[in-house]
């Protein structure tokens, strides 16, 4: 089986884009959302690129943290940000938000996508390597380990942001 490298699901959300932003921006609530996450350390209140944060993730009885930086923050149409380990390109994460309502409507096409980072540079296979250590997920099962934690997480949203 070909190595997944780039991974992206969808949902429909009836809110408006901005709102759909807010919930994805808000990294406080990332925890809500994901199923790896567990919770965020932040430094500063407005999330712009270059923003800095730590995420703390889980895997049944493993745990790890990664850094990372918002790399894209436009309100009502994009959300992304880039992960590494010690220093070492991991992933990019990010959300696309459509405005897909018709008329009166609102509603929202919500694309969470991922890339894997860890190729053609300079400590891919170290990083590669301690991912698998760190979580115990070779890194060529990562994307369909991904894909199944995306489906887990944008329900999650579209229900949190329907109710409001």
């Amino acid at each position: 089986m070909e190595r997944e490298w780039v991974v992206e699901e969808s949902v429909a959300i009836e809110a408006g884009p901005r709102a759909v932003y807010a919930a994805v921006a808000d990294l406080r609530r990332t925890r809500e959302w994901s199923p790896e996450v567990f919770a965020t350390w932040i430094r500063g209140r407005a999330v712009r690129p270059g923003m800095k944060f730590v995420g703390f993730n889980r895997l049944g009885w493993r745990v790890w943290f990664t850094t990372c930086e918002v790399t894209v923050a436009v309100p009502g149409e994009a959300f992304a940000f880039r992960v590494s380990s010690f220093g070492i390109p991991v992933a990019l994460w990010g959300y696309r938000i459509e405005d897909v309502g018709g008329g009166d409507a609102a509603r929202t096409r919500l694309t969470e996508y991922w890339e894997d980072l860890r190729r053609g540079t300079r400590g891919a296979g170290l990083v590669s390597l301690l991912g698998k250590v760190f979580t115990g997920v070779p890194a060529a099962e990562r994307a369909a380990l991904n894909r199944t934690g995306m489906q887990a997480t944008l329900g999650r949203i579209k229900a949190g942001v329907e109710r409001g």
